[in-house]
């Protein structure tokens, strides 16, 4: 949904700043020259043992206090542990007060040791180096002044190390109450990625000096390097030793706002609360990183079939009829679609869980779904946390009743958001989760939709301070802009909470950090503060409302959630927010998308075609060409703007049915995508360098982007442009749109044809690839027969290619193996001195079996060798030419050669086709044939 920060560029909220800070008496800045760079001596280690689970405990004293945003903390405990063979914890706190860290319930792991009721004595002779080895990592230590470095085993390189030793940019370790610090050095040449969420103008690697400000915010994503909706304190850095790519990745697993100092050759946490709570994966592959880290913090959610499928959105589908009108339009104009959505417009008055009864009539809505579900199309609503301040609002009431809502002074604070005055529940509390449990219930008996749509929950208020509702008048009016705060507020400084020492770059502009949201010095269940909670406010409504989903009829559930955290792809899928119909913010939607993936949520999108304003006609086209590749593919736009659904020109309507078009072929790669996601963290889009780490020329690759480890989508992204340059990695790539036009690369950019109605899509060499043949709803796409796209380097004596195919009833809640109601096939293919072999092993073939799926075409390409085929044999038996239905037909392959070869001529191999076959994809086959005379 559209929300006041949309209106906001750079400017307009430099002027708002000033609003700010008048409103706030204004503030200091914490980055001012009058700070030193190093603040304080750090700590010594003054005792150390082994603990009986394995780890090691220490205990930390500061070396020389200061007043520097607050006191130092004087004894702090330390623990170390590897906790696997791949991950290693580094965990600092306060040895003697419990502080807050991020809820063990709502993200489970390994509780540390209990805090020491006695402090050791110092030793005399303290150790000054030591090292606790894993099988992967080693932790060593410099006692004083303390600092810590994470080597990794196999070459010594050193990953992490905290000693400010020979530094001018940052200093030791500093532990305050509001304020922790901590640094690591970095070799120049890592490429690093991720700490979001955040717009990224300069690509999908961290950029030097670009600020990285983590604090969950409600500020349109058309704002640069801010701060946005999630919080993911976590970066992968990749490095190149010698020709060989290591990978690894640190999790600082902190709920609070902090400051991140990316310099190039350094590292710097600046954190307004909780632990240091490190956790390091060792890699040393991409996959293996996203693999460890997605181990600890929750595979990816499972989502079901549908999802993969086309979805429509619009905030300002004023009635039903339109809706009805969206469908039918879709379908006239032959463009796939699975999922229609509504903003608020079907609310009552904008209230959670209501339906509006003029414009949004339940029996006509009821008859609407009973058509739309018939066909196997879904239905998504939103819902926004702010429940509004009714005592008419039987949601409220109960609410009310079962004393749900986050506090101040003892009473449910009060926020603004689009139903005038609202309460937040507060979802670290289990009354609240069993109240909204109830809610979702109580709706999907009102309205069967299909899943949930929870957006505002960073969360967003449209006022700030302490406010009650105004006496005299209407609030909202109902006329004008409803995102003007109308409540009476009073700034709230009176605490530390609400006005910490140290000022995080919050809105990219030092808002104070309760600007537009719930007042920091609000309070949770058992007495947690909104100052060490609010970035993990989307996570835990996330858990709630997945777990209410859960409930309702067994079914896999589908969430869509703005906010997200650590862990939050566990539960839910996530868009990038609100973006701008601009070439510019169709570039970057790629970037984010690519990051997600590393934080552990796949299921990804941007709005296609802009939220707002209006993109032009080409913009449009472009973008679905590049949308019908997110894993979440929606297009969705604002009240204000113009409708741009995809058929509203017909050139855009071409570029739909071409691309779309695609992706429903591709649907079982896409839902196979989807459960390695979910049983390893691969994600489904990945930037190059994921399948080709050990290739550099890729590392800052943020134009083109990758579907499972093969599949290359090389968009256009500029207006006006015809043609595309895009970066090849080395071996062999065959177009997905003309299979005989074939790239073989050395590593280089090639300059792809690309007129406004074509995306060049390109698939890697030693792949097999399962599709099928599409249609206009993925239902029916399902059921429509198989093809095999087998590649190998082009005209290859010897080569091998492998895939996969994951089938399964998607309405279970469970994507897994084991239940009868799956089925997993292994798809191999070799060829040798001119014979073809492709064959499969299928697990548990009785669900695909049941389904009836079967091949009908295998298309092998790269091949070398003359045109004529012999000894066609599908399952051991003979194919006699003209005997059967099957045909066997080939054709050469063009090779684009490089504009700098010269003399080389085009090179050629061959693509065969086999069609007609009735393989049963449950069942396992082999097929091999004869090459002629090889070229």
């Amino acid at each position: 949904m559209f929300s006041p920060s949309s209106l906001l560029s750079f400017s307009s909220l430099n002027v708002l700043l000033v609003l700010v800070l008048f409103f706030y008496g204004g503030h200091s800045s914490s980055s001012s020259s009058s700070v030193p760079t190093k603040i304080g001596k750090g700590y010594r280690l003054i005792f150390a043992e082994e603990t009986t689970d394995g780890g090691f405990i220490g205990h930390l004293q500061v070396k020389q206090k200061n007043s520097i945003y607050g006191s130092d903390i004087p004894i702090l405990q330390l623990y170390v542990k590897h906790e696997t063979e791949d991950r290693l914890r580094v965990h600092i706190t306060d040895a003697e007060k419990q502080r807050w860290e991020v809820p063990y319930n709502l993200l489970p792991r390994e509780q540390p040791p209990a805090l020491k009721q006695t402090i050791g004595r110092s030793r005399k002779n303290p150790i000054t180096v030591s090292e606790i080895a894993g099988s992967e990592l080693i932790f060593s230590y410099t006692a004083d002044p303390f600092s810590f470095a994470v080597k990794r085993k196999s070459n010594g390189q050193t990953l992490f190390n905290s000693s400010s030793y020979g530094s001018d940019s940052f200093g030791e370790m500093v532990f305050k109450d509001q304020y922790l610090e901590i640094s690591t050095q970095l070799p120049k040449d890592a490429s690093l990625y991720g700490l979001g969420e955040n717009t990224q103008p300069h690509g999908i690697k961290l950029y030097p000096n670009d600020p990285y400000t983590l604090y969950t915010t409600d500020v349109s994503a058309i704002n640069l390097n801010t701060d946005l909706y999630g919080s993911h304190p976590v970066y992968m850095d990749l490095r190149n030793v010698g020709g060989e790519p290591f990978a690894h990745a640190v999790l600082l697993l902190n709920s609070n706002g902090m400051d991140v100092f990316y310099r190039g050759n350094s590292l710097t946490y600046k954190v307004i609360g909780g632990v240091f709570d490190f956790y390091f994966f060792s890699g040393p592959s991409p996959l293996g990183v996203v693999d460890q880290y997605t181990s600890f913090i929750g595979r990816p959610a499972p989502m079901p079939y549908w999802s993969l499928g086309f979805h429509q959105c619009r905030w300002g589908y004023h009635n039903l009829s339109v809706v009805e009108d969206v469908v039918e339009n879709y379908r006239k104009a032959e463009i796939p679609l699975d999922v229609i959505w509504n903003d608020d417009d079907h609310m009552d008055g904008h209230k959670d869980f209501t339906l509006n009864p003029v414009n949004y009539p339940r029996p006509k809505l009821l008859a609407f779904l009973d058509k739309i579900h018939s066909r196997g199309m879904k239905y998504i609503v939103i819902i926004d946390p702010g429940i509004g301040v009714n005592s008419s609002y039987g949601v409220y009431q109960r609410g009310l009743a079962n004393d749900v809502f986050i506090k101040y002074d003892g009473e449910p604070y009060l926020a603004q958001v689009w139903p005038g005055a609202v309460n937040f529940p507060d979802f670290l509390n289990p009354k609240t989760v069993a109240w909204w449990g109830d809610e979702i219930r109580r709706f999907h008996e009102l309205v069967p939709v299909d899943g949930l749509w929870i957006d505002m929950n960073e969360a967003s208020n449209f006022c700030s301070g302490k406010c009650k509702i105004p006496k005299g008048k209407q609030c909202p009016s109902g006329t004008g802009p409803g995102w003007i705060c109308c409540l009476d507020c009073k700034n709230i400084t009176k605490t530390r909470w609400d006005n910490p020492p140290y000022k995080i770059n919050a809105s990219g502009l030092q808002v104070p950090i309760g600007f537009k949201t719930i007042a920091t010095s609000a309070v949770h269940y058992n007495g947690v503060l909104e100052y060490d909670a609010h970035s993990i406010y989307g996570f835990s409504q996330s858990v709630a409302t997945h777990k209410a989903l859960q409930g309702l009829e067994g079914k896999r559930p589908f969430i869509l959630s703005r906010s997200t955290y650590v862990g939050s792809g566990r539960y839910a899928a996530h868009w990038t927010g609100d973006n701008k119909g601009t070439w510019e913010d169709l570039k970057y939607s790629i970037t984010t998308v690519l990051n997600f993936g590393i934080f552990g949520v796949p299921m990804v999108g941007a709005d296609i075609c802009g939220f707002y304003p209006a993109p032009t006609e080409e913009l449009c086209n472009r973008w679905i060409e590049v949308g019908a590749f997110y894993p979440f593919s929606r297009d969705h736009a604002n009240y204000y703007s113009p409708r741009q659904e995809l058929y509203q020109w017909k050139t855009v309507a071409k570029s739909a049915q071409n691309a779309l078009g695609l992706r429903y072929k591709l649907l079982p790669y896409l839902y196979t995508l989807n459960y390695m996601a979910h049983t390893s963290g691969a994600p489904i889009a990945r930037p190059l360098f994921f399948s080709f780490p050990a290739y550099k020329e890729c590392y800052g690759l943020s134009t083109q982007f990758l579907l499972g480890s093969s599949l290359m989508v090389s968009p256009v992204l500029e207006q006006g442009k015809t043609s595309v340059k895009a970066l090849f990695p080395p071996g062999s790539w065959y177009s997905m749109f003309d299979m005989t036009q074939t790239i073989v690369s050395k590593g280089q950019y090639f300059t792809l044809d690309a007129p406004l109605n074509v995306v060049n899509v390109h698939l890697y060499q030693n792949t097999i690839l399962p599709m099928q043949q599409g249609g206009m709803i993925s239902k029916e796409a399902r059921m429509t027969p198989f093809t095999l796209i087998v590649t190998f380097p082009a005209g290859a004596s010897e080569a091998q290619a492998k895939g996969n195919l994951y089938l399964d009833n998607d309405e279970l809640p469970k994507m897994k193996l084991g239940s009868g109601y799956s089925t997993y096939v292994d798809l191999y293919a070799t060829v040798k001195e001119g014979s073809v072999k492709i064959w499969s092993e299928v697990q548990e073939g009785k669900f695909a079996l049941e389904q009836g799926w079967k091949i009908e075409k295998v298309t092998v390409l790269g091949l070398g060798g003359s045109v004529g085929t012999s000894g066609l044999e599908i399952n051991g038996s003979p194919v006699a030419p003209g005997g059967s239905d099957i045909e066997l037909s080939s054709a050469e392959q063009m090779h684009l050669q490089d504009d700098d070869e010269d003399g080389q001529g085009k090179k050629k191999s061959l693509m065969v086709e086999i069609s007609g076959m009735n393989l049963y994809v449950g069942k396992n086959f082999d097929i091999s044939m004869t090459m002629g005379t090889q070229g």
